[in-house]
């Protein structure tokens, strides 16, 4: 009765086929160019110009020079005042990395979240990042699991970004650089991947150079997989065709399509006990026995970018792009979320399902002036952004039950009761989000020693929340100016030392539909300052560099004591923190990525409990408390030796230190240390790739929810993945 409810309910706001037309006419778009414009390449290889495609070379191995993110521009990252941390293609492919989780375990003050097993999701120096996903510089933040299939590289800028990206970013954003089409080369790569835990990947990347103004590049993935977690198993796959286009001389048009769907187990752990995840094997799942049917989720992410680029003169250009999405998002649930009662020995479990449907699009337009004013060599970005997201959801929850939490397995889903999908938090929601925004920044170069890099942006954005029934409309507008500025000191080719301010605001609600407990609350507001060097050895072949910094955020909302049906703006975070990296190509051809974070964060001001969750409950104070999933400290290193005769052998040590699930620090996830090997051979256009992660088979926790002491992820044994790869 129930499941038939829950379907009706379901099916009448399913939008899966929102985008398909229009992914057909792009499709027919690049194949009828392709016809139209289909002769045998007669120009050098090329690429586009400078800011429609950013190629990595090959030979830059693990120490790109340049970091789009930071600047919105080509600028080296010696020029930067600001931390950003770039993994490269090259260093994915060596680990082995399928996941964002596998790319971000190499940048320092990064720890992960589960995610409610639907999406990516980090917290970058004690801050959770769950809407500061970017792509190509554009808002990705839906939720959902991204693919690497079509990654170039990913890059992360520390702290507040919001002077180029607007909202968000209190620890630092995310973004994933795409591979672009090539001009003048037709070439391409295919994989299959297989490993133990029933992994099955297959990938491919097809560039065709169809004449010496038209590039299309085809990337492709798919994967049908299992897991050391019982009854988990991933099916996906990632379709990503780009079509580049010179229009003129100084004119490039590039359009990207990407069609992505994931289908998984929604795993969202294991409980603790007497203050540290239960001792059961890794792959103990506490959900359905029918998982398969009961608590999976499935989304599915389409989206269409266009990016042109004209340069009028070697002084003037502008670039606009456009990127619309669609996005669906289907979940169901069964988790081990209520009290651990270490009498009985049992844990509450408890059954839900959210439903998404979300579409939007966003607009930038960046103008750039080179030019030498009273002297000065400077550089000016002037842009505006215009945007605006759909957001429809529904929840509902309500069923529970208790399970004994050594031996949780083959027990039905509890039944969630009739009253549960009348309730009030039941009731679907539609929220609109429109941002516009205007920016400017400039980078000046005051001596041969001395550079600047200033900007502000000012952003209006605007909430609105409808509901299908009973409960009234919710609104609110908020205008926020975001500042920022650095100076650089550079005493030598191989030296920069700088300082940096920055700030950013997060709106009431941010990502989601307003309640009528926080419509009212201001945003909260995050500032950064820093300090750091950055170092270029070995003719550039090895950067390393040093970022001390002191993070905070005010204005964080709480409960307001004299009415708990509302939200007030008293709480304060704070984070202190070093980081250092080095990467880069050493002496004797190895190439090496390390870093180490050190992170001193606290709650220095709040009026907010939080309540735990092993009996009994208790109400504890989050003032003086450590954010969750935040080590004090963490390190990695990694290592590839080229022996030569096509062979590359190496390996990783990663730490991170012990964390606390959630604000009430009674939870803590032991510190663990974990080492993986690689090895590579290449022979012609065939290439051999094994990687051997958790070599010693050591038992660990890789992440938590973050705002519930139960909920814990734990690591992978010991797991072998092969990847044999052609080229042609």
């Amino acid at each position: 009765m129930h499941a038939s409810l829950h379907h009706s309910l379901q099916r009448p706001f399913r939008h899966p086929q929102a985008l398909h037309p229009l992914a057909a006419a792009v499709l027919a778009a690049f194949c009828g160019t392709a016809l139209a414009q289909a002769t045998p390449p007669s120009a050098p290889t090329q690429t586009l110009g400078e800011v429609t495609v950013q190629s990595t070379s090959g030979d830059d191995g693990y120490a790109p020079a340049a970091s789009t993110s930071a600047t919105k521009g080509s600028a080296p990252l010696r020029d930067v005042p600001q931390a950003v941390n770039v993994v490269p293609e090259q260093l994915l492919r060596d680990q082995g990395a399928r996941s964002m989780e596998d790319a971000l375990r190499n940048v320092p003050g990064v720890a992960m979240s589960h995610g409610d097993g639907q999406r990516d999701q980090v917290v970058i120096r004690g801050f959770t990042a769950i809407a500061d996903q970017f792509v190509d510089g554009v808002r990705d933040d839906a939720l959902y699991f991204r693919d690497l299939a079509d990654i170039e590289r990913v890059e992360v800028l520390k702290g507040p970004a919001a002077v180029l990206y607007g909202r968000g970013s209190s620890g630092g954003l995310i973004n994933r650089v795409t591979k672009k089409p090539k001009f003048g080369e037709t070439s391409g790569e295919a994989s299959l991947g297989l490993g133990n835990f029933d992994y099955r990947r297959a990938t491919a990347d097809v560039n065709v150079g169809i004449s010496d103004t038209a590039a299309l590049r085809i990337n492709a993935a798919v994967e049908d997989s299992g897991s050391y977690r019982d009854q988990q198993f991933v099916k996906r796959h990632n379709f990503a065709p780009s079509l580049a286009l010179k229009l003129a001389a100084q004119t490039d048009l590039l359009l990207q399509y990407t069609n992505v769907r994931d289908k998984r187990l929604t795993d969202f752990g294991i409980p603790a006990l007497n203050g540290r995840p239960v001792n059961v094997p890794a792959g103990t799942y506490y959900g359905s026995r029918n998982a398969a049917q009961d608590d999976t989720t499935t989304s599915t992410m389409q989206s269409l970018a266009a990016t042109l680029n004209h340069r009028f003169n070697d002084d003037w250009s502008v670039r606009n792009v456009t990127r619309v999405y669609d996005y669906t998002l289907d979940r169901y649930n069964t988790l081990p979320g209520g009290t651990t009662n270490p009498v009985d020995m049992t844990v509450g479990r408890t059954r839900s399902f959210i439903l998404r449907d979300e579409q939007g699009f966003f607009n930038q337009t960046d103008l750039t002036w080179r030019n030498q004013l009273g002297g000065l060599k400077q550089e000016w970005l002037m842009g505006v952004e215009l945007g605006q997201q759909k957001k429809r959801a529904e929840s509902v929850s309500g069923g529970a039950d208790r399970v004994p939490i050594l031996n949780p397995g083959n027990r039905p889903a509890p039944t969630i009761p009739a009253a549960s999908y009348n309730a009030d938090s039941a009731i679907p929601s539609h929220t609109t989000q429109d941002t516009a925004a205007l920016y400017w920044q400039n980078q000046i170069t005051l001596a041969p020693q001395w550079k600047a890099l200033v900007g502000a942006r000012y952003d209006v954005f605007g909430q609105e929340t409808t509901f299908d029934r009973k409960l009234s409309t919710l609104s609110r507008t908020d205008k926020k100016f975001s500042p920022r500025a650095g100076l650089v000191w550079q005493p030598s080719d191989a030296v920069s030392y700088y300082v940096s301010y920055s700030k950013s605001f997060q709106p009431s609600a941010e990502t989601f539909a307003l309640a009528a407990n926080n419509t009212g609350a201001e945003p909260e507001i995050t500032e950064n300052k820093e300090i750091g060097v950055k170092l270029d050895l070995l003719d550039g072949r090895m950067n390393i560099t040093g970022a001390l910094f002191n993070l905070e955020r005010t204005n964080i909302k709480n409960t307001d004591p004299a009415n708990p049906s509302r939200q007030i703006n008293v709480g304060t975070q704070r984070t202190n923190g070093l980081e250092l990296t080095a990467n880069g190509r050493l002496p004797g051809r190895w190439d090496v990525s390390a870093g180490y974070a050190w992170l001193d964060g606290r709650m220095t001001k709040s009026l907010a409990t939080t309540t735990s969750t092993q009996l009994p409950t208790a109400a504890i104070a989050a003032q003086g408390k450590v954010p969750a999933l935040t080590p004090r400290n963490s390190a990695f290193l990694w290592a590839m030796k080229d022996l030569g005769h096509g062979l590359r052998v190496g390996g990783g040590v990663n730490h991170v230190g012990a964390r606390f699930t959630s604000l009430t620090n009674l939870v803590t996830l032991p510190a663990y240390t974990t080492v993986d090997a690689a090895l590579q051979y290449t022979l012609g256009q065939w290439d051999v790739d094994v990687n051997i992660k958790n070599l010693a088979n050591r038992k660990y926790y890789v992440s938590s929810h973050g705002s519930n002491d139960n909920l814990i992820l734990p690591g992978s044994p010991r797991a072998v993945q092969v990847t044999l790869r052609t080229r042609f």
